[in-house]
């Protein structure tokens, strides 16, 4: 005779469960579970006809277990309470009790939860409910930064939080996207399958039958096959530069539009002549037709370019350079303001 508690999880299918957990549902004396419990279908359909019951009564089970083999199917959330008050009642009177699992989260399963909890918060949060993916935008923007800011600082124990607040966003814009009636409309199994196939395409080598000899051939594999995608979504008007966000800070611009043109082997002399010329009217570069690089910048802003491109040559990170002086400088003020308090 005992008692056995089959736990199981609401992040799988009811009824996909283990072959013990099947076996000790048919061989138990009595299976007792909650009405309304999401096994409950599947039980049935399997020919095992439970005692359902509005609420579990811990006394009640322990008592029956001790004349036959009771089986509970605890509530998808586990049941704690149910099960910390029969380990009260059978510590001075003993009883054979085992927590069975039937079924267990899989990698990724609590994402399933946060599907669960943005389509709740969508429906019944008046912030939530008025948001758009402009209204989103600041906040996605400063979720990433906050990221970066905790690697860049060391502080690997809060990535965990801020990696969940960007993937916040990313569950946000897709339950608004899902709402749309037109074919703009996805939703975030989309999101995640287009970033799948993506990954798979781009990895012959991990998934398919192509052979490299290292990293360096991995991405040169990577390009070919980016510039191949361009080429099928714009045709002739196919550019590497294409995907390139003009809106992201200044240095990182400059950075990632070097570092493209450099991976085509471009003339390093496009680079010249950048700033505007005394009267107004930028300079062309060499090679370049009339009417190119009309909104260059002034000398500055060359010499700005230049150095973001030294930064590349040595290896270096430009922003992330200038971020590191610019922490060196915040905390000097912090000294001096502690050493010289101002009203």
């Amino acid at each position: 005779m005992g008692l056995t508690l089959l736990a199981t999880t609401h992040r799988v299918a009811p009824g996909l469960l283990t072959w013990r957990a099947w076996d000790a549902l048919r061989s138990a004396g009595a299976v007792l579970v909650r009405d309304g419990h999401p096994l409950l279908a599947p039980l049935r359909d399997a020919g095992i006809v439970p005692e359902v019951v509005d609420a579990p009564d811990a006394s009640r089970l322990v008592a029956d277990a001790r004349s036959r083999d009771v089986l509970w199917v605890a509530a998808p959330e586990g049941d704690e309470p149910l099960m910390r008050e029969i380990g009260t009642l059978v510590v001075n009177d003993p009883l054979d009790v085992e927590v069975l699992h039937g079924s267990y989260d899989l990698p990724g399963a609590r994402l399933l939860d946060l599907v669960s909890v943005m389509d709740t918060l969508r429906r019944e949060c008046p912030w939530d409910r008025k948001q758009t993916h402009v209204t989103l935008v600041p906040y996605l923007l400063e979720e990433a930064y906050e990221v970066l800011d905790t690697v860049e600082s060391g502080d690997l124990g809060a990535l965990r939080e801020e990696l969940g607040d960007v993937l916040m966003q990313v569950a946000f814009h897709s339950v608004v996207a899902a709402e749309r009636d037109d074919e703009s409309a996805f939703t975030i199994d989309d999101v995640a399958g287009a970033i799948v196939d993506k990954l798979v395409r781009r990895h012959p080598h991990v998934f398919g039958d192509v052979t490299v000899s290292g990293a360096d051939e991995v991405n040169a594999n990577w390009e070919q096959i980016k510039a191949a995608e361009r080429a099928e979504k714009s045709g002739a008007e196919a550019s590497a530069l294409d995907g390139v966000p003009m809106g992201q800070p200044a240095l990182s611009l400059a950075a990632q539009l070097q570092r493209r043109a450099a991976r085509m082997n471009a003339p390093a002399d496009l680079a010249a002549g950048l700033a505007a010329s005394p009267g107004g009217a930028a300079e062309a570069a060499p090679g370049a037709g009339a009417g190119n690089g009309s909104d260059a910048g002034s000398d500055l802003g060359v010499r700005l370019f230049e150095l973001v491109r030294e930064a590349a040559e040595r290896g270096i990170d430009p922003e992330s350079e200038l971020r590191a002086v610019s922490r060196v400088f915040r905390d000097r003020v912090r000294a001096w303001e502690r050493r010289a308090p101002h009203a």
